[in-house]
């Protein structure tokens, strides 16, 4: 094993939403920082694909095997590369409401309170937004929380058959609006452009890519994390630093703490609460298709929005979720990978088949709030990481599903050319491989019994040991978590340069 011959400051592991986004806000303090990544740099091209080519490959997938519940092996979804999963994500970067953030009561549970508010959040999501050049429009939606700032940009203009669907909305009492969105020059911004990228013009910052982190080291007593080991090609290393910080997934945040147990932390570092990878949550996601009589292009960008039904409806008093129009299918890299929709049609059908099917049909997302159960959780067996994880809150989601598909008859029966009346709307639910909007893993709180990290995500048991992806989330909202994970970064952000200050 090779020890660096460096001390840094800090040593961050993982350049996702958090970890990239941290960089960069500590990169102008000076401090010596090294940042950690397993995989390398990739080419840009999750965020514009123009053919259907795209379909017939399974090229967003980690090279290494999970299992589920019942010890079935799957590939998961997951993205290694410098920017993490936000070389994978849509580029929708949305704000919890503020009643998130409160103590929710769902049909057959309460999702818990956080102990911080929105108004912590409000001024570093402000900032967020600033930094990943977010498009938007407030009006209109009424669960949207308040913003001391506008949107630093304005929202991205509907495709001609977005806006039609939205015009019509509006005239059945529904509240469309604009989906936030981060773009810049070069299309979707991302942790690599937006994070990394900045924060390497500081020569105090150093990247290592294809570097692996194994293993968490702790002096005697188990008060501090000494060096962090990771192999790069077939070598083994150890770096030393005075601050770690892991942004690695909620997922493999959480395996490398269970993986880096030792006498003095035998369940896992800091996880004398045995909570460390339990509450784990995805949200329940699916998608529907709309079948139209015209085409569009495939290749415009997700812009509609539609929280009418976030908190419920007369008919369902309990939250329901979210819904948002996919993008074009030829745009929108998930579609690629996500079974059972077009995923076996595509290896089925010709070229100008699976052209012709994307080109007149309108994707739609929809997500509904997971809830905690410390029963779902990420544990090691072995070499093996397993995902013992049951959906929770599906008759809420399925609700919000059926509600659309009436909606999208509705609008249906507006435009009768426009589209295929009395069509299926083909319904793809996803699997466990898919695991965007993890979160959960290492919840913070006040009390080190009944979560992982303090409320500036250091652990309770740990001086020197911080988490800022999304494992610190108490609950996961029915929006995507990616803009309270840069947001939460900035604030832990402010929290160790004074710490680093001092």
């Amino acid at each position: 094993m090779i020890i660096d011959d460096q001390h840094y400051d800090v040593i961050i592991i993982g350049t996702g939403a958090g970890g990239g986004t941290l960089a960069c806000k500590l990169a102008p303090t000076g401090k010596k920082i090294l940042v950690l990544e397993r995989g390398d740099f990739l080419v840009k091209e999750s965020s514009e694909l123009a053919n259907t080519e795209v379909f017939k490959k399974e090229q967003f997938h980690a090279p290494e095997q999970w299992y589920d519940h019942q010890g079935e092996p799957f590939s998961p979804q997951t993205q290694y590369a410098v920017g993490g999963n936000t070389k994978l994500y849509s580029g929708v970067l949305m704000r919890m409401r503020d009643r998130d953030f409160e103590e929710v009561q769902h049909q057959d549970t309460i999702s818990p309170a956080w102990p911080l508010t929105y108004r912590d959040f409000e001024p570093y999501y402000t900032e967020a937004e600033k930094l990943y050049q977010v498009h938007g429009n407030s009006d209109n939606d009424p669960t949207e929380p308040p913003h001391s700032e506008a949107y630093p940009y304005p929202a991205i203009a509907h495709e001609s058959q977005i806006e039609t669907i939205s015009d019509v909305l509006s005239k059945q009492g529904l509240h469309p609006t604009y989906l936030p969105l981060g773009l810049g020059d070069q299309g979707r911004t991302d942790s690599e452009d937006s994070g990394i990228t900045p924060a390497l013009k500081h020569a105090n910052v150093t990247l290592k890519t294809s570097a692996q982190v194994v293993c968490l080291h702790t002096n005697l007593s188990g008060s501090q994390i000494k060096a962090v080991e990771a192999k790069i090609g077939e070598q083994s290393y150890l770096f030393l630093g005075n601050i770690i910080v892991l942004s690695c997934g909620a997922i493999n945040s959480a395996a490398l703490l269970l993986r880096s147990a030792n006498e003095t932390h035998p369940n896992g570092i800091a996880n004398s609460s045995d909570l460390v990878g339990r509450n784990l949550m995805k949200q329940q996601l699916s998608v529907v298709v709309q079948l139209t009589a015209s085409a569009n292009s495939g290749l415009f960008q997700r812009s509609l929005s539609l929280n009418d039904f976030y908190w419920g409806d007369g008919d369902y008093p309990y939250p329901m979720g979210h819904v948002q129009n996919s993008g074009g299918i030829l745009q929108d890299v998930i579609f690629s990978e996500a079974p059972p929709i077009l995923s076996v049609l595509t290896r089925l059908m010709p070229e100008f088949g699976l052209r012709q099917l994307a080109t007149r049909s309108i994707g739609w997302w929809l997500q509904t709030e997971d809830l905690p159960d410390p029963d779902n959780r990420v544990r090691l067996s072995g070499d093996r990481l397993h995902l013992e994880y049951q959906p929770r809150n599906l008759e809420a989601h399925d609700r919000l599903v059926y509600r659309w598909i009436d909606v999208l008859k509705a609008v249906e029966a507006a435009n009768p050319t426009l589209f295929n009346r009395g069509a299926i709307y083909p319904r793809s639910d996803m699997p466990i491989q898919v695991v965007a909007h993890q979160c959960g893993t290492c919840r913070l709180g006040e009390n080190p019994t009944t979560s992982v990290l303090d409320l500036n995500c250091r652990a309770h048991e740990v001086d020197n040991l911080y988490v800022v992806d999304g494992s610190f989330f108490p609950s996961s909202a029915s929006v995507s978590p990616a803009l309270t994970i840069i947001a939460n970064a900035l604030r832990v952000g402010d929290h160790l340069i004074q710490q680093l200050n001092g």
